[in-house]
Order: C-alpha cells, then sequence, then structure tokens
C-alpha cells in the first residue's frame, strides 16, 4: 500500500485491512512504527486510520481555483435563467454555452471546465417542493395519452384520469379525441363511480376547460366547462402555467395507469371493451392498501365521501351542441361529417348534440328527428337510408343510383320481391317495392323481412299484404278493437241483418 502524493493522505478501497490495522495498533499487539514499515504507509496515512472507523476518503481542504471560468459564471447563470422561460427542446446545452463564450466573450478554456459548471448550477438550481398534506373531497383531474390495439388495429387513446389525493382512488377512461363532450362524460361517469361530487377539483390549463388566462390562478372558463360546474356544483382551481406539479398526485396516478394497465398494450374489439376493463382495473385498485394510512383505498374513499357534494337528480347531458341547417341533400354537418335528417327537414333550422358515443339532431322545439353512431374520422357522411324512403316514392327512378340505399344490407327476400314485381308490371312494380320499403320505418327490418317471406309464400305480391303481415303475431290485442276507453259506444245496438231481404235482392238481380 503506497503512499499518497498528498501529505500521505489515500483512498483504501480495502476495507479488510483498515479494519486489522485499526484493530492491532489500537488493541497495543503492534506498534505505530512497525505497522508503518509492514504495511509502507505514511505516518499522516496512520494517524487518519486511527482516527478514522471508515476510510473518510479524499477531501480538498478548499475548492480548486477556475481562473478563466470563474469570471463568465455569472454569465451562465444568466443564460441558464434565460433557459427557463423557454421551450425544453430550445434551451442552451453545455456544448452550446461553450461555443458561445469562446466566440461572444473570448474565452480560453477548455469544454469540461463548462460543462462541469453548467451541470453543478443546473444541480444548485432544482426546485425543491414543500411536501403537502391532502385533504377530503378533493381531486386532480388530467388527460393521458397511451397506445392501444382495438379492433385489431394499434391506435392512440386519450384517457381521462380522475384522482382523489386523500383517498388514492382514481377513475380512468379512454376516449379517441381530447374535446369538450369527452372530458364531460368522463366527469360524469368519475362522480358516478366516486359516489359524490368533490368539493374541489385541480386542473391545468386545457384548452376545453379555459378559454382565457387572466392571472396566475385566474381564469376565463368555456361554455362547456361552466355547464360542468353550474350542473355539479363544485369549485375548480388551475394550476400555474407549466406548473403541472401542482397537481402532481393525478400526474403520477396518470404515469402508474399507463404502465399497470397499458403495459403491453392492451387488445380488445371495441373501445367499450377497453373501458369496461378499465373499469374493472379501478375497482380492483380500491382493494388496495395505502401505505401511509395502512387502510384500504376503498375504506378512505368512504370516509371521504362524508366530505363530497351529493350527485344532481337528472347527470348533466355530456354533449357538445351548436345549431344547423339540413341542405338540399337533407345533410347537417357536424365537425366536419355530415349526418342525414329526414327529408322533411331539409332546409330546416335544426340543434345536434355531439355525445361520445352517438349524434343525434332535434329541431328547435324538442322533437328529435334523427340519431346515428359518432364518427370520429374527418371528411365522412353517414347516411341512414329510411331517411330517404319518402322521397324515393316521389322520384322511383333514383332507387338504383340514391347513394343513401347504396350499401343497404337488406335481406334477399326483398330484392326477390322486387324481382317478381316488377316482372308483373315492369312499371308499377317498382312503385309498389317502394311502398313496401317505406314499411321499414315504422318496423324493425327483421320483422318487414319475415312478413315479405310470408307474402312471398303466399303469392301474395303486394305491399298492403306485406302491411298486415308485419302485425305482431304474438300480440294480437293490438289488432283488436276494444270498448275500453270508449264509454260513448256502449250504448250503441246493432240489429241483426234480415236474411230475407237479402234474397229478394238476389232475385232481383241487384246483390
Amino acid at each position: 500500500m503506497a503512499s499518497g502524493p498528498f501529505g500521505g493522505l489515500e483512498v483504501y478501497k480495502d476495507m479488510d485491512e483498515w479494519a486489522e490495522i485499526r484493530r492491532k495498533v489500537l488493541t497495543g499487539e503492534i506498534s505505530k512504527r512497525k505497522i508503518m514499515k509492514e504495511k509502507e504507509i505514511h505516518w499522516t496515512t496512520l494517524k487518519r486510520m486511527l482516527a478514522n472507523a471508515t476510510p473518510p476518503g479524499y477531501r480538498l481542504s478548499e475548492a480548486r481555483r477556475k481562473p478563466k471560468l470563474g469570471e463568465q459564471l455569472e454569465w451562465i447563470e444568466a443564460v441558464l435563467e434565460a433557459d427557463k422561460a423557454m421551450p425544453r427542446k430550445q434551451r442552451h446545452t453545455a456544448s452550446r454555452i461553450h461555443d458561445r463564450l469562446v466566440k461572444e466573450r473570448g474565452y480560453t478554456g477548455g469544454y469540461t471546465q463548462v460543462r462541469e459548471a453548467v451541470a453543478e448550477l443546473q444541480r444548485t438550481r432544482q426546485e425543491v417542493f414543500m411536501p403537502l398534506t391532502h385533504r377530503r373531497g378533493e381531486s386532480q383531474v388530467d388527460f393521458y395519452e397511451a397506445l392501444a390495439k382495438i379492433g385489431g388495429k394499434l391506435r392512440k387513446v386519450h384517457v381521462f384520469i380522475m384522482a382523489l389525493p386523500y383517498s388514492d382512488a382514481i377513475f380512468l377512461r379512454a376516449y379517441w379525441k381530447e374535446c369538450t363532450e369527452a372530458f364531460q362524460d368522463g366527469h360524469v361517469r368519475a362522480f358516478e363511480f366516486f359516489g359524490g361530487v368533490p368539493r374541489r377539483g385541480t386542473y391545468d390549463n386545457l384548452s376545453i376547460a379555459v378559454s382565457k388566462i387572466l392571472g396566475p390562478h385566474e381564469r376565463q372558463l368555456t361554455t362547456g366547462f361552466l355547464e360542468l360546474t353550474s350542473a355539479y356544483l363544485f369549485e375548480p382551481h388551475f394550476c400555474r402555467v407549466r406548473r403541472a406539479n401542482e397537481k402532481g398526485v393525478v400526474e403520477t396516478l396518470g404515469k402508474y395507469g399507463r404502465q399497470r394497465y397499458f403495459v403491453p398494450v392492451p387488445d380488445f374489439a371495441s373501445l367499450e371493451a377497453l373501458n369496461e376493463y378499465l373499469l374493472e382495473c379501478c375497482r380492483e385498485e380500491l382493494q388496495r392498501r395505502v401505505r401511509r394510512l395502512g387502510r384500504t383505498k376503498g375504506e378512505l374513499l368512504e370516509e371521504e365521501r362524508a366530505e363530497f357534494l351529493p350527485l344532481p337528480a337528472t347527470p348533466l347531458e355530456a354533449c357538445r351542441k351548436q345549431t344547423g341547417r339540413a341542405n338540399s341533400l337533407s345533410l347537417v354537418r357536424f365537425k366536419d361529417n355530415d349526418y342525414s335528417v329526414p327529408v322533411e327537414y331539409a332546409h330546416h333550422e335544426l340543434v345536434v348534440k355531439g355525445f361520445v358515443e352517438r349524434v343525434t339532431i332535434w329541431t328547435r322545439l324538442g322533437k328529435r328527428v334523427a340519431a346515428h353512431e359518432r364518427c370520429w374520422d374527418q371528411g365522412r357522411t353517414i347516411f341512414e337510408p329510411r331517411h330517404y324512403l319518402a322521397l324515393l316514392e316521389r322520384k322511383p327512378g333514383s332507387l338504383d343510383y340514391a347513394e343513401p340505399l347504396a350499401d343497404w344490407n337488406l335481406e334477399p327476400c326483398f330484392e326477390e320481391m322486387r324481382r317478381r314485381l316488377e316482372s308483373l308490371q315492369p312499371k308499377e312494380g317498382t312503385r309498389e317495392y317502394i311502398r313496401m320499403l317505406r314499411l321499414l320505418e315504422k318496423h324493425p327490418q327483421e320483422r318487414v323481412a319475415r312478413a315479405v317471406e310470408k307474402a312471398l309464400r303466399h303469392h301474395a305480391l303486394n305491399a298492403s299484404v306485406v302491411a298486415m303481415y308485419c302485425q305482431p303475431e304474438e300480440h294480437p290485442e293490438a289488432v283488436t278493437f276494444r270498448l275500453e276507453g270508449r264509454e260513448r259506444l256502449r250504448g250503441v245496438v246493432i240489429p241483426l241483418p234480415v236474411l230475407a231481404e237479402y234474397g229478394a235482392l238476389l232475385r232481383e238481380g241487384l246483390a
């Protein structure tokens, strides 16, 4: 063991030898002079060994001087401070700072000193956070992105998360897009899951909630978010700009949820199936024990519910509303897609309600005229063929060219009925077939198909006969005349016919 170059001070990595020397000298087994000769160590080194139970390592008595860089440290610190206001991808690296020092400030030192100085300044300037206590009845809300295989295709989904910091309970639900209706729907479902409304919710500055930032915590809210707060009466609180750590619980639980429930990438037939899985995961989370409190999340949630606001009698209708006019093709536009309405509402002002799963269209007087499955693609036209059957009756020549009917999957019996009708009456047969199709406006396709098959078996090629067969056989009372509710008819007496009078008419040739 050689002596070190700095007054005999050495860094010992062999703890066994260190302990052996201390034991022998301090117990009097061997003299200091002898152990120094045997181990070839300096007196200063032995003195330090006897004074310390473990090797203290090499320590400078004062920091090394950096004459070339010292006068530049203030400038480097100013650059790093200015970088805080810049996007992360446009901040100075140590290499870029060194380049600027050389070109702009005549620095002649090496890059290593600059790199070490930048690392030291960044480390000492890192923010320190105050540990916070979490009160009952408060929530934190966020969205995060994840990949999932839906219907065999890898898709990006936006996961709504609401976390309760006190109980550590979470609610997760996936949506195709991060939008107003998804934001509202996530809240409505989360409140139902938790069994109440947290009195205070913390958010960052999502554009679907905040239309304008007025101050550190003052915000001008969007109409969609105001509808939400008005329906559930909770108090919103917003983080300062670029201070997502102010809702650190939901940030942490969001990472936890992505690692736990989206690794490996989940594979489901539909988005609804994925959400059923996430809901079950949230229920299982309630059984997990919170280490700091020694109770399960479910037990803490039950305790926390005492601080919740009650759920409203009628849940918020989580949708985006807009007005629009149906065009000459009987289509209404909503979010870059066109949805059909019955032709009688063409050129009318209508109200469109876009939910997460469906789009409904209403008159201004509150009558629903159409409902479609929500399409999340763009530039699509969504037809309901039944909406155009009334127009088809007026324009039968468009039957084979009508776009709304192009992809209509009807049972084979419909085509057979059309073939037989047109073979008997080339022109009127088409009109009769269209009249039969209009039965689909009132009855399910399965029922009309059974009626068409029955009419074909009985060679009754007539829309009126098919309409009669559409009456539900399992409920004959639906077509039976009853006196209930018609008390005025109970006194009416219909006399029996006199058959002799009918016979006289036959003899006279009048019947």
